[in-house]
């Protein structure tokens, strides 16, 4: 017991962390409102105002994080031509996400103009989206790898390694597929992507992939 708390405390002092842990709010909060939005109003009501201050305290908590990228464009990790050109896309999609998430979080708290937010939103959703088509085919190629590796590993610790790196990056691959989805309810509005049950879901997966991801194996 005194270990996952010990744990709680270190996830829950990362960055990351806590932005996992606002996103499970965000998107419970939205699919209690569905649920809730026909039957029982005042707690619909509720449930999106939770929804709507997560969402906004997850922007404001994200500030600067676009430098991130910039630095990953800096270095362009990585072993192979291909991988180093999958890498400065995938982190300059993510750069401008970021970048422009920030004046849409100022346009919705009436910093900037209101009408601002549409087309701030359609630009850091494309950026997002693009990223993640990059980071997804940058883990592909990973596993790929990894399990050519782990055919000729003579070392059960090898194995070992190779396989927790295996699940990481495929976590990571169902985080960035579920943001996809979200994404493009921004960029192009439909009635499966932008439906509550669709984005609540997709929502979830990201934040517990990425809560996986970030929960430290050991203290």
């Amino acid at each position: 017991m005194n270990d996952t708390v010990d744990k709680l405390v270190v996830f829950l002092a990362k960055r990351d962390g806590i932005d996992k842990l606002v996103k499970t709010f965000q998107y419970v909060s939205k699919l209690v409102h569905w649920q809730a939005e026909a039957s029982r109003p005042d707690l619909a009501r509720r449930a999106k105002s939770w929804e709507v201050a997560s969402g906004l305290s997850r922007k404001a908590f994200r500030s600067g994080r676009f430098l991130t990228g910039f630095n990953a464009l800096r270095r362009s990790p990585g072993s192979t031509p291909l991988f180093r050109f999958l890498a400065v896309f995938a982190n300059a999609g993510e750069m401008v996400y970021f970048f422009f998430d920030h004046f849409l979080w100022l346009s919705r708290v009436g910093v900037l103009d209101a009408g601002l937010a549409r087309r701030m939103s359609y630009v850091s959703a494309f950026g997002e989206a693009l990223g993640y088509v990059f980071f997804v085919a940058m883990d592909a190629i990973m596993i790929k790898k990894g399990l050519a590796e782990e055919a000729t590993a003579a070392q059960e610790e090898e194995v070992r390694r190779i396989r927790g790196d295996r699940v990481m990056r495929l976590m990571a691959v169902a985080a960035n597929l579920a943001d996809f989805v979200i994404a493009v309810a921004d960029i192009e509005p439909n009635p499966f992507c932008n439906h509550a049950v669709t984005l609540g879901i997709s929502g979830l997966v990201s934040a517990w992939a990425g809560w996986y991801r970030n929960w430290p194996s050991k203290i």
